[in-house]
């Protein structure tokens, strides 16, 4: 009896190990540097927890290497004090000089020791990881994604840039330390003296350039200013800068200018880390300010638009020289606050007009913006699925611009002609139908006119904010007595899961009698111009759906199963049911459910075969349903379910669905 009880005291143990095992999903709080140029090499640290076997970095999409140099795990006190005792070994006057080997291990436990934080600003990214990355020359530019491979699986993934531009960067930050009420400032001392020992700003050899450029760079010009607590590094445009802000710190960056250059300087900061569950609003809030020879402010931006992320486009008045500075809003920051700012004569598309086309149809696009090569495009995408594609224009200098979305869809398209401001002038137009206009000037409206018959259902739906629009639509159904029948101003679309404030309408409704109808689309907040630009939607409800699979990365202990979440987003009343599998699946991997008539949300188990894969696989989950006398197939969108400021959750879109088998014990480390 007592042998029975003592192994299953044992088997509960090794229970609750692999439970917590399960549970504790590797998580990655922020990846410094967020990218980096075609053809470098260089370090960046990832933070996170839970990365105990951490064996390899995957980067999604082709030309981009990454591998783990050495793990950095936050350690206990009672470890820190054996350490302490070792180096205090170590460095006993020995009867000779300490050979090469020990100077090094002194070295790196001194740096060790001086680094570690007892309380750190934040647990979930106090363990640190290198990894080492290679960019190859000809890697396509643009938005990757990075995870790391441990004993647990994958984790999250995070954003990593391709660019084609010089780029700067500062030596990582330490681990931030808990603030205390009245002693801020400790922090700003701490990143001030890790800047002057490290060299901050300093464009590094081993980093972002190739040889040439090495050979051809100015020597950084560097200085810390106690009274607004600054620090400053000379940069040479074009170029992209990598940094992260502390509590209570200012980076500013100068560099020449010659007048008529039209500048664009953007920055990413929230894109890279869009939510934060614990901060308020919920990401990093940068603000950028840039200042002339004389030290007057010459233009500032706190956010672009309803994006939080700031763009300053900005005419050069005098040749001279300007300092950019950056900081957080209200003047918080630790590692995870981190940030890329483009700055130069770079190609920066402010707006396009139509937002979207019909599928299979090739739609000429006004563009607006600066330093653009063209004003007009034809997207190559005639022949995409409908939805929602990136386009680009190029630049007078050369390389793309910011991508744009771009929407296709299959009902018949028109244009607003004209001033249709009442019923008297309103439009005509004949569903089902996708009208492509304009709010263009401050306080207008437009107004569109149709026929309908009593019991007809009728759906309105504006895209706008979700195509990056900055409209804040309202939209009326009103009859022809001048009753309105209907009215939205936001509608929640969980797809949009980037957008804080969901400002697309939408209504749904039943005519009440034969007869005309008005469609009155107007802005909010009265605002308008060129770029409140908007697809209006009049048609009989189209039933449809969106799927959307969390999370991103699925983890399977060896000839196991998983769970994944599968949300539906219904369109226009569809309720049917729907059915799950995997499409082109590797061998060894299966999924299937089904998501019944009366549900939003389901969990399947992904099933696999395999003892192990040796790197994440990609998988493609698809969803299956009869709608009217078709089957509707509908790929299911990877996203990570995240908070945002304690309270609310979003789903944020992923490139890929990656699934990681492992087999208890995790491999070893292997050096880059």
């Amino acid at each position: 009896m007592k042998e029975f009880r003592q192994y299953a005291a044992a088997a509960l143990v090794v229970l609750a190990a692999l439970t917590a095992c399960a549970q504790q999903r590797p998580y990655i709080g922020f990846v410094y540097p967020a990218g980096g140029r075609q053809g470098a090499s260089f370090q960046a640290t990832i933070g996170g927890q839970f990365l105990d076997g951490v064996c390899g970095a995957h980067v999604s999409g082709p030309g981009v290497r990454a591998g783990i140099v050495e793990y950095n795990k936050m350690l206990s006190n009672q470890q820190i004090a054996l350490l302490r005792e070792q180096l205090k070994e170590l460095k006993k006057t020995p009867a000779q000089k300490p050979d090469e080997k020990t100077e090094k291990l002194i070295a790196k436990l001194e740096k060790i020791i001086s680094e570690d934080v007892r309380r750190p600003a934040s647990m979930a990214i106090a363990n640190r990881v290198i990894v080492a990355i290679t960019i190859a020359s000809d890697a396509a530019p643009g938005r990757r994604e990075i995870r790391l491979v441990t004993a647990r699986g994958i984790s999250n993934p995070l954003v990593f840039n391709v660019s084609q531009l010089p780029e700067f960067a500062a030596p990582p930050l330490p681990t931030s330390p808990q603030q205390v009420l009245g002693k801020e400032q400790e922090t700003v001392r701490m990143k001030k003296r890790v800047q002057k020992q490290e060299h901050a700003m300093e464009m590094a050899d081993t980093m972002m350039m190739t040889a040439t450029e090495a050979e051809n760079r100015s020597p950084p010009d560097k200085h810390a200013d106690d009274a607004d607590n600054a620090t400053e590094a000379r940069v040479k445009t074009p170029c992209i800068l990598n940094g992260q802000i502390y509590s209570g710190t200012v980076d500013r960056f100068r560099f020449g200018a010659r007048k008529g250059q039209r500048l664009v300087i953007s920055a990413q900061a929230r894109e890279l880390i869009p939510y934060l569950a614990d901060a308020v609003p919920g990401w990093f809030q940068a603000v950028l300010t840039l200042y002339n020879a004389a030290g007057r402010e010459a233009a500032y931006n706190d956010d672009y638009r309803f994006k939080p992320d700031p763009v300053i486009l900005y005419e050069v008045p005098a040749d001279g020289e300007y300092v950019l500075a950056i900081h957080d809003a209200v003047y918080r920051g630790r590692e995870d606050f981190v940030y890329r700012v483009a700055i130069g004569e770079l190609p920066f598309l402010t707006s396009i007009f139509p937002l979207g086309g019909r599928a299979g149809t090739q739609t000429t696009v006004e563009i607006n913006g600066w330093n653009l090569a063209e004003n007009s495009i034809t997207p190559d995408i005639a022949a995409q699925e409908p939805g929602t594609h990136a386009i680009t224009a190029r630049g007078k200098k050369g390389g793309l611009s910011n991508p744009l979305p771009f929407a296709l869809d299959t009902l018949p398209e028109c244009f607003e002609k004209g001033i249709h401001d009442t019923p008297a002038s309103a439009q005509e137009v004949t569903p089902p139908v996708i009208i492509n206009g304009r709010i263009e000037t401050p306080g207008n409206r437009d107004m569109f006119r149709f026929e309908g018959r009593a019991g007809d259902e009728i759906v309105l739906e504006v895209k706008a904010r979700r195509l990056d629009s900055p409209l804040d639509s309202i939209l009326k159904l009103i009859d022809a007595a001048g009753n309105c029948l209907e009215l939205n101003d936001d509608y929640e679309d969980i797809c949009s899961g980037l957008n804080t404030h969901h400002a697309d309408s939408y209504i749904r409704a039943a005519l009440p009698s034969n007869g005309v109808y008005f469609v009155q689309l107007s802005d909010a907040q009265q605002k308008g111009g060129n770029e409140y630009a908007y697809r209006l939607r009049i048609s009989a409800p189209q039933p449809d759906f969106a799927l959307r699979v969390t999370p991103s990365g699925v983890n399977i202990r060896d000839k196991g199963s998983s769970p994944v979440t599968i949300r539906a987003v219904r369109r226009d009343g569809f309720a049917g049911e729907i059915k799950l599998s995997l499409k082109n699946a590797p061998e060894g991997f299966a999924l299937s459910g089904r998501i019944s008539g009366a549900q939003e949300v389901a969990r399947v188990a992904l099933k696999t075969s395999l003892a192990g894969t040796i790197e994440p696989v990609p998988l493609l989950v698809e969803g299956r349903a009869i709608i009217g006398t078709q089957e509707v197939v509908r790929a299911a969108a990877p996203a990570e379910d995240r908070m945002q400021a304690f309270l609310w959750r979003h789903l944020v879109p992923a490139q890929e669905l990656d699934v990681f088998v492992f087999t208890p014990p995790p491999p070893k480390i292997k050096p880059a």
